[in-house]
């Protein structure tokens, strides 16, 4: 702000908001949705829960029927669940409680930008370290950026957006050795994949495990994530989360969403099944190169540099179809990033890139 008017932070000023363009186009893949809408029984019957809400009372501050189900669905303890509003919310009440001015969080770029952007708006240092080539982080890598760093949080995000690497097991064991540490593991793709950090943390102190509900279980309108992690974690949270934080709607919808979870199974299913077409496909086009991806979308790179890939993301626009562009990032050169949409979605992405690649090809 500029004037008469408040200050803002010193350390807020150069910061830019999350941005994704918000272009009008037929077939959206830049966001890593869902491509269908929940289940129709769903919808349904949050409609019938709806007029049973007290909405003239406040949410249970705990979550605690929400919470209930949750745990249930995944094997653990309703104590070692906290809910929020979105992933990002979660995140930030981590960073609430465990970051702050003289505490450093480090990261493994590239990565979800969010984890930096949280960090420094809680006043929390970040450090950051490369991936390998192949955008994978091993154990070797981990300890040494510990030993140099000292961080007070590591973020691991597995699979890893915007790259869909897993993270192993053993760098994050190496993370997580010192108990002083918080380790969090960003799971918000988990359903894409056979992997997952949850059974870190009946061993460890000190491992979070953050999901959402807004990818596969196709919910990002109504934002709902949750963590895993130690009871004696989650009760320390208390003091940097808001009162009735996580509204009864909210609430409400995640539980009965969990009712659904074969149909949330035959989506990811389906997801993975054109994922691997799309791959297939990619590493047939010439001048691309595309990496395996754990989640439902794929990394990929075109040829002849940031330029040609950004020209090539404007041909994609000129036929309707958005992507994201993450070509112009010092960490993904020239690359762009497909969400896995319906097979006809997919089609037509794969003719527009075909196309697009044609018209830049020298």
């Amino acid at each position: 702000m500029s004037g008469d008017g408040p200050r803002l932070r010193d350390d807020l000023s150069e910061l830019v908001g999350y941005h994704s363009p918000d272009v009008d186009v037929d077939v959206r893949l830049n966001t890593n949705e869902s491509p269908y809408p929940p289940p129709r029984g769903f919808v349904d019957a949050l409609a019938g829960a709806a007029p049973r809400i007290a909405y003239n009372r406040y949410p249970d501050r705990e979550a605690r029927v929400l919470r209930a189900a949750i745990a249930a669905s995944i094997g653990v303890d309703p104590g070692s669940v906290w809910a929020g509003n979105g992933s990002n919310e979660v995140i930030q009440v981590l960073l609430l409680a465990f970051g702050g001015s003289q505490r450093r969080a480090l990261v493994f770029a590239p990565t979800y930008s969010m984890h930096t952007k949280i960090a420094e708006a809680t006043a929390t240092a970040v450090v950051t370290e490369a991936r390998d080539a192949d955008f994978t982080v091993d154990a070797a890598a981990v300890e040494d950026a510990c030993v140099r760093h000292r961080p007070d949080i590591v973020f691991f995000c597995s699979p890893n957006n915007p790259t869909g690497t897993l993270e192993p097991h053993d760098a994050v064991t190496v993370a997580a050795a010192d108990s002083r540490r918080l380790v969090i593991v960003d799971e918000a793709y988990a359903e894409f994949c056979d992997e997952t950090a949850v059974g870190m943390v009946a061993t460890h102190p000190n491992v979070v495990v953050v999901r959402t509900m807004s990818k596969a279980w196709s919910m990002p309108a109504l934002r709902l994530g949750y963590l895993v992690a130690p009871p004696e974690l989650v009760r320390a949270l208390t003091p940097a989360h808001l009162p009735y934080h996580l509204n009864a709607f909210t609430q409400e919808a995640g539980r009965l969403a969990l009712d659904y979870g074969a149909e949330m199974r035959t989506r990811v299913a389906l997801a993975r099944e054109e994922r691997g077409r799309l791959y297939a496909e990619l590493a047939a086009c010439e001048g691309v190169r595309v990496w395996p991806s754990a989640a439902n979308f794929l990394l990929f790179e075109v040829e002849g540099g940031p330029g040609r890939a950004g020209a090539v993301w404007e041909g994609l626009v000129r036929r309707s179809v958005l992507v994201r562009d993450f070509a112009s990032n010092a960490t993904t050169p020239g690359c762009l990033r497909v969400t896995v949409g319906t097979p006809e979605e997919n089609t037509r992405f794969l003719a527009a890139l075909r196309d697009a690649l044609a018209e830049v090809r020298p």
